[in-house]
C-alpha cells in the first residue's frame, strides 16, 4: 500500500440502502477518505445507478480479497477515524457479536483493535421506519433482535451509534474538530 502521510476517513459501505445516497454525498465533502465497498456495496450502487465519482483525495477499495487486505491501513496510523453508513441490520449483529468476515465488519474491528473510534449509522434504529428502496420510499419494521442489537452497540468503547442522516453529519463535524484540535 501507497505510504500516505496524511491521515485518512476509512468509509465502509455496506448492501443497505437506507439513506445511501446521503452517506454518498457526505463522502463527497470529506477530503482524504477512503472508501471501503463491500461486495453487497457494490450490488446498491447499481440499483441506485451510482457511480463513485469522488474528490481526487478519495480512494475506493472494493472487497477482492477473502481476508479484507485493505484495512492492514489501521495498523499503519493511516486512519484516524472509520464510519460505517450506513450499517445494515446484518453488519451492526456481526459488529455486536465479534464478527469480522465481511469489509465492514473487518473496518470496525480493525479500527477497534488499533483503538480508533468508530461512527455507526445503524439502519435499524425504530419500530416502523421509511426508507428508500430502488422504486422510491418504503415503510419498513425492523424486528426487536435488529433494535437490541443496535442499543447493545452504542455501549461500545469508541463507538459512536448515530440513528438519522443529521446525527451523522454532526458526528463527522464533531470528529472533524477533534482531529484539527479544535475539540
Amino acid at each position: 500500500m501507497t505510504r500516505l502521510h496524511t491521515p485518512r476517513w476509512a468509509w465502509a459501505l455496506t448492501g443497505s440502502g437506507h439513506f445511501f445516497i446521503e452517506s454518498f454525498e457526505l463522502i463527497r465533502e470529506l477530503e482524504h477518505c477512503d472508501v471501503f465497498v463491500s461486495k453487497a456495496a457494490d450490488e446498491v450502487l447499481r440499483m441506485y445507478k451510482l457511480k463513485l465519482d469522488f474528490p481526487e483525495t478519495t480512494r475506493v477499495l472494493h472487497d477482492k480479497t477473502a481476508s479484507s487486505v485493505p484495512v492492514g491501513g489501521f495498523y499503519n496510523g493511516i486512519y484516524h477515524t472509520a464510519v460505517i453508513a450506513p450499517a445494515t441490520s446484518n453488519t451492526v449483529a456481526k459488529c455486536v457479536a465479534g464478527i469480522s468476515d465481511t469489509l465492514p465488519t473487518n473496518v470496525y474491528a480493525q479500527a477497534g483493535k488499533c483503538l480508533v473510534p468508530s461512527i455507526v449509522y445503524a439502519c435499524d434504529t425504530a419500530p416502523e421506519l421509511m426508507t428508500r428502496a430502488p422504486g422510491g420510499m418504503v415503510k419498513v419494521y425492523p424486528r426487536p433482535i435488529d433494535l437490541e442489537n443496535t442499543e447493545r452497540l452504542k455501549t461500545y468503547e469508541r463507538t459512536e451509534v448515530v440513528e438519522s442522516i443529521a446525527e451523522l453529519r454532526a458526528a463527522i463535524a464533531r470528529r472533524s474538530s477533534e482531529i484539527a484540535g479544535d475539540g
